[in-house]
Order: C-alpha cells, then sequence, then structure tokens
C-alpha cells in the first residue's frame, strides 16, 4: 500500500500528513516522542478499506514548530482545521498517548463529525478513575517535562539514548522497537526546538486538564468509544472515560508495552477491526 505523505497548509498551521488507501476516513493521533510512523506498521492494514490519515501533531515531526499552542483545545482545532483542509466531514478517531486528550476533545465538541472513537494508554487530565495509576505519584518525566526550559537543554547533544528509554520501556520485553522507524523517531526530536516542542506538551498539562473538566462538566460524550489499555496505564484510562461517555468499551492487550501500534500490532488490528466495522 503506497503512503503519500506532504505538508498542507491548514488556517491554522502546517501539518504533515500521511494518507493511504481510501473508503471511510479513519485519522490516527500519536503522542511522545513519536511521529505519524508510530503507525507505519498498521497503516497498511487498515488501509485496505479506509483512507487513514496520520498527521504529524503541532510542532511534532515535520509539522511546523509553533511558539504555544499545545494545550488540547488548541489540538483539537488543529484537528478541525486538517480535515476541513482534506475535505473530510466525518472520521473514526485512534488516538494514543498524548494524542488522547485533543481526540477526546474534537469528539466531545464534535459528535456530528466522529463515528467511532478508540484511546489508548494515556489519561485525561485530573478526571475521577486514575487514582490508583498516581497513587505513587506521575512517572518521573511529567515534572522534568513540565520545567520551562530544562529538559531541552538537558537532553540535547543526548537525544537518542535519552529517547532509547521511552522506546525501550514501552515494550513489554524491553527489546525496543523497530531500528528504522527508531531512528526516524530520534532525527523527528534531535535538536533544541525540537525537544522543546516535544516537552510543550507535557508543560500545557494544567491547562488541558482544566479544559477537560470544564468541557465535561457541561456535556457528555455519547460517541461509541473504546478504550484500550496495555502497560503501564492498564485500566485507569477506561475507568476515567466511563465517567464522561455513556457508550463505553473497554479492552485490554496482554504482554504489552505502551507503544501497542508497535508492539502488538496484530492485536491492535484485530480489535480495530471489530469495533470500527
Amino acid at each position: 500500500m503506497e503512503v503519500d505523505v506532504r505538508k498542507v497548509e491548514t488556517s491554522r498551521l502546517s501539518i504533515n500528513v500521511a494518507t493511504a488507501g481510501e473508503g471511510r476516513p479513519l485519522l490516527l493521533l500519536h503522542g511522545f516522542p513519536h511521529t505519524w510512523r508510530l503507525w507505519a506498521t498498521t497503516m497498511s492494514v487498515l488501509a485496505r478499506d479506509r483512507r487513514v490519515i496520520a498527521p504529524d501533531s503541532r510542532g511534532l515531526g515535520d509539522s511546523e514548530r509553533s511558539a504555544d499552542g499545545y494545550d488540547a483545545e488548541n489540538l483539537a482545532r488543529d484537528i478541525v482545521a486538517l480535515l476541513d483542509h482534506l475535505l473530510v466531514p466525518s472520521v473514526d478517531v485512534v488516538a494514543i498517548d498524548a494524542g488522547v486528550p485533543p481526540a477526546f476533545l474534537f469528539a466531545l465538541h464534535n459528535q456530528d463529525r466522529i463515528g467511532r472513537l478508540v484511546v489508548m494508554e494515556s489519561l485525561l487530565g485530573q478526571l475521577a478513575g486514575a487514582e490508583t495509576f498516581l497513587s505513587s505519584g506521575a512517572p518521573w518525566w511529567f515534572g522534568f517535562h513540565q520545567v520551562p526550559g530544562l529538559a531541552e537543554r538537558v537532553v540535547v547533544g543526548h537525544e537518542a539514548e535519552y529517547l532509547d528509554f521511552f522506546y525501550r520501556s514501552g515494550t513489554f520485553d524491553g527489546q525496543g522497537i523497530d531500528h528504522g522507524i527508531r531512528d526516524d523517531f530520534v532525527n523527528a526530536y534531535s535538536g533544541i526546538e525540537s525537544l522543546r516542542c516535544g516537552f510543550e506538551y507535557y508543560r500545557a498539562m494544567p491547562s488541558s486538564a482544566a479544559q477537560i473538566a470544564t468541557a465535561t462538566s457541561a456535556t457528555r460524550l455519547a460517541t461509541p468509544t473504546l478504550v484500550i489499555g496495555s502497560e503501564p496505564v492498564g485500566d485507569a484510562l477506561f475507568e476515567q472515560v466511563t465517567g464522561v461517555a455513556d457508550n463505553v468499551i473497554g479492552d485490554r492487550i496482554a504482554e504489552c508495552g505502551h507503544l501497542i501500534p508497535l508492539d502488538r500490532p496484530a492485536e491492535l488490528i484485530r480489535r480495530l477491526a471489530s469495533f470500527l466495522a
């Protein structure tokens, strides 16, 4: 399956986007420290009967490195701008990690434009349900990444060594991911400005959490939603989503690390094929 990768100028920013296939649109949203290539293993299968759209999120990969706008509400508006540019009236959405909060707010605010939602391995701000997961505090890198200007200055020049921690720990056996995809990720996050943009997602977490709390206090999500857990988030996201949505299914992939699309692609494709049919 041929994948077309190009930059598009939306009404908000320049977005690098990979597309493949024809049919009902399916949007894939990655997290940190990834690019659209997180979906490289699954995209060819999904594109057999779908129009698959996999962008690099704001500031990441080859998308525009903006000074700000990394909170969930702004990122949700980026989704709308991309779909408008591509003339996509409605879409199914699959999101993981840092892609989940904007995907959720996009779904909540645009329930007429989304058919089904799949979210994986993330948290939705401070919503109830993640207390057990957070009982020992947030993962250590959250605080490190959130200090303005610090992490990029510490990590620059050692990007590969630092990012390999996430790629090894993101797989169940600790062996890391495909070498070619890993190298693409490292290249995408090399340099102080590329690192800054990745860390801005963490610095925007307090704003994103407040936005999610406000939005869910006013509206419940009716969109059919599948929540997939693995390691380490497990069932925490499912517990959060069930409190703010009306049509939720929970699933968990055994012996799978955080990087589900690369660690257990066949298991993910099987679940997506069933839920998105």
